[in-house]
């Protein structure tokens, strides 16, 4: 029920996440102003991923995959590819697009110009995007 959870709560963190990019990048090449919208934008969109980073955590802990880890060690998982995404990779870069999310949510109050607004939040973002996609468990997640 956990995985089922997690990777459910993973279409709206995506979904969100890239609304959130798309809306900085419009902002940023159509000079818009950064208005209450766009700070709801950023902030919802970091509250749902750390949401889904708490899921995260909680299904991590009680994975089949983890319990690999406990009965045959980490030099065993590491040799495994599928067991090693999901102890090292996916949860690796989830946590650092969590981070980004954050600081770029926090580095974007600190800015002026609703350009510097836009243009912070754009680079985090994306780049913790870029992030989530790169480590997506896609032939198990699409499955769902």
């Amino acid at each position: 029920m956990l995985k089922m959870l997690h990777s459910g709560w993973a279409y709206i963190t995506l979904i969100i996440l890239i609304f959130a990019v798309v809306n900085a990048l419009i902002g940023l090449t159509s000079k818009k102003e950064f208005k209450d919208k766009d700070l709801r934008i950023s902030l919802f969109t970091l509250i749902i991923a750390h949401l889904q980073l708490i899921i995260g955590f909680i299904t991590y802990f009680v994975s089949a995959q983890f319990n690999f880890v406990l009965d045959n060690g980490m030099g065993a998982a590491m040799k495994e590819p599928e067991i090693r995404l999901y102890v090292i990779e996916h949860p690796l870069m989830m946590i650092l697009a969590i981070v980004l999310i954050t600081m770029g949510f926090s580095k974007h109050k600190k800015q002026t110009t609703d350009k510097g607004k836009f243009k912070t939040v754009a680079l985090y973002y994306g780049i913790a995007l870029v992030f989530v996609l790169s480590r997506i468990p896609w032939s198990q997640w699409l499955a769902f």
